[in-house]
């Protein structure tokens, strides 16, 4: 089939290079314009755009998708299906109309679960034991379509986001080129979503990632790794910021944000329920380093508390 590719990320890179190895064609690209970032705010391209040049393959930067050029541009194409993958905009319904047959969106959640921009991170934070892929028919409603495929990826204990992220495009690209592959031969069918059980992942914000240490030990640890690598979770020590990047529950009491144990480990802050011991930090205007030595080198002692 001729598809175009609607996408801007890293795991969006993951899913074309599934594609372009695949028997599918892709004919064209869709990613987000150039922008600036970093201190030096250099031009940044999109992974997607470094694909496509790499790959010579037309790639389009609109604003906006609503713009009678693109729509002319799209409709030249004669693409047999649509796929997008984190493009970070809705599409118009004149968009949706354009390919022969639809349009397929890759999704990091078991929909109706966890609709929105970051079901990946919110599975982590709330503790669930399962999430999964989902491909999915696109409507003009946020993750709404008809469901065409799934797959469930069983949740380690530890595991953060990112190390999620990465393990969820490579089986969400395996599971896009299987469901075009069925697309194509006509053996597949499409599932309305159970409006009842639909829940959303509303975008992550700097302020989620305030620890507040009246909360169990678990939750923390959830928030933590759920918030890895961005926007992460912080503390206040001394009136300074101080990130927790990494941390683990142990079965220890007292009262909340007090620094209880201190080890070779790191140290450990009670919380609500149980403590949680904090084996790496990022301290204000300073390096990432071991919790031990930021022990050792702000002189943390038990019995002084975190905020």
């Amino acid at each position: 089939m001729r598809i175009v590719f609607f996408g801007s990320d890293d795991f969006a890179a993951v899913c074309l290079k599934e594609l372009e190895q695949s028997s599918h064609q892709v004919i064209g690209c869709v990613t987000a314009p150039d922008a600036r970032q970093g201190r030096g705010m250099r031009l940044a391209l999109s992974p997607i755009k470094a694909i496509a040049l790499g790959a010579n393959l037309l790639c389009l930067q609109p604003p906006s998708l609503k713009e009678e050029a693109i729509v002319s541009q799209l409709q030249a194409l004669e693409a047999d299906i649509f796929v997008v993958v984190a493009y970070g905009k809705i599409l118009t319904q004149t968009v949706l109309n354009i390919p022969k047959i639809f349009c397929v969106n890759v999704h990091g959640s078991l929909l109706p679960h966890y609709r929105g921009a970051a079901p990946i991170n919110w599975a982590i934070i709330n503790g669930d034991h399962q999430t999964g892929v989902t491909i999915m028919k696109v409507n003009t409603r946020m993750d709404a379509g008809d469901i065409i495929s799934q797959k469930t990826i069983p949740l380690s204990e530890h595991i953060t986001a990112d190390q999620l992220r990465t393990q969820m495009a490579r089986v969400g690209g395996k599971l896009l080129v299987k469901t075009l592959d069925d697309i194509q031969t006509g053996h597949y069918t499409c599932t309305a979503q159970d409006e009842s059980k639909a829940t959303l992942a509303p975008k992550l914000t700097k302020e989620m990632g305030r620890i507040h240490w009246q909360q169990s030990a678990e939750a923390i640890d959830q928030l933590i790794r759920g918030l890895k690598p961005w926007p992460g979770t912080f503390a206040t020590y001394k009136d300074k910021m101080l990130k927790i990047l990494e941390a683990s529950v142990v079965k220890m009491e007292g009262k909340p944000g007090t620094v209880v144990d201190i080890g070779k480990e790191g140290f450990v802050v009670a919380c609500g329920q149980d403590s949680l011991l904090v084996k790496c930090v990022h301290p204000q205007a300073a390096k990432i380093m071991p919790a031990y030595d930021f022990v050792q080198g702000y002189r943390l002692m038990a019995g002084e508390q975190l905020t």
